[in-house]
C-alpha cells in the first residue's frame, strides 16, 4: 500500500491490472483498458498478450497508442491480422479469456447500452454504437466492464437501448444464439468493485473504494443493490505501481488525468 495520492483513472486501471493475473488473451480497446494491460504485463501476468479490433495479436506498442488506428499499435505486435480474420479465427474461435468493455448503461445483469440515451426517436444523445462490443460480449469467455462514473443514469433499472447482451438475453431473444462466454463478470467503478459468478446471477457489491460505504454506493444504483456480507476496501495502488504508471507507461499523460 502507499499513502501517495493517485487520482480515480490511476485506481481503476491498478485494479483492473490486478484482475488480470492468470488470464492470456484480452480483447481491449483504448484508454484504461490500455493502461490495465500495459500494466499488467510489467507486474501479475508478464505473459498476457493483447488483442485490438483493427487486427493486431499480441500487441507490444513501444508507447501508449492514442486511437485504434494508432500506427504504433503495430510495433513490436507478434502478428497483424485482417480485422475479418481477427474477429473470425480469434475472437469467435474462443481464443480471448477477457473482453474489456465500457458503456453508457448497464443493468444488474450485465448488458450493456452504448446506443443512444432516451428514446430511439427522440434520443437525449446518440452514442457511437457497439463496434466489435456485442461480439466481444458473446465471444469472450467473460467480460470485464470499466466505468469511472458510478450513477443512476449509468447502473440503471432498465436499458434504454441493449447494444450488448449478456447470455441470458441473448438466448431469451435467440434461443440456439451463438453465445460461449459468461458474459460481465466484474465491473470495476469510481466506487467499488461488483461481481456475479453466473448467468443467473444480478451483480452485487463485493469491495468498496477507500473513503466509500456501501450505503453510498447503493444510493448511486438504479436497482436494489445486493451487497457481499464481507465487504473489504480495495487496497490503494502501491508506490511502485503508480511509479510504473507516471513513469514507464504514460509519462506524456495521454491517458493518466
Amino acid at each position: 500500500m502507499t499513502d501517495a495520492e493517485y487520482t480515480t483513472t490511476e485506481l481503476l486501471s491498478v485494479l483492473s491490472a490486478r484482475e488480470l493475473a492468470g488470464r492470456r488473451r484480452v480483447f481491449a480497446g483504448i484508454g484504461l483498458p490500455t493502461l490495465a494491460v500495459a500494466l499488467a504485463q510489467r507486474t501479475v501476468a508478464p505473459d498476457v498478450g493483447l488483442v485490438y479490433e483493427s487486427g493486431v495479436y499480441g500487441a507490444h506498442p513501444q508507447r501508449l497508442p492514442e486511437s485504434i488506428g494508432d500506427s504504433f499499435l503495430v510495433s513490436g505486435a507478434e502478428s497483424v491480422l485482417s480485422m475479418s480474420a481477427l474477429f473470425g479465427f480469434v475472437l469467435q474461435g474462443g481464443h480471448v479469456d477477457v473482453g474489456f468493455l465500457g458503456a453508457a448503461q448497464i443493468d444488474r445483469w450485465g448488458n450493456l447500452n452504448s446506443t443512444v440515451i432516451g428514446e430511439w426517436e427522440r434520443p437525449k444523445a446518440r452514442l457511437p454504437g457497439s463496434g466489435g462490443a456485442a461480439e466481444v460480449m458473446a465471444n469472450s469467455r467473460e467480460v470485464f466492464v470499466v466505468m469511472r462514473r458510478h450513477d443512476r443514469r449509468s447502473f440503471v433499472d432498465e436499458l434504454d437501448f441493449c447494444t450488448s447482451p449478456g447470455p441470458a438475453r441473448a438466448r431469451a431473444a435467440v434461443p440456439d444464439a451463438p453465445v460461449r462466454g459468461r458474459g460481465v463478470t466484474t465491473v470495476i467503478t469510481g466506487l467499488g468493485l461488483l461481481r456475479r459468478e453466473s448467468a443467473e446471477e444480478e451483480l452485487r457489491l463485493v469491495a468498496v473504494h477507500p473513503g466509500v460505504d456501501a450505503d453510498q454506493v447503493r444510493e448511486a444504483t438504479g436497482w436494489p443493490l445486493e451487497v457481499a456480507a464481507d465487504l473489504p476496501t480495495t487496497n490503494p495502488p502501491t508506490e511502485r505501481e503508480l511509479r510504473l504508471l507516471r513513469e514507464e507507461i504514460d509519462p506524456r499523460r495521454v491517458y493518466l488525468r
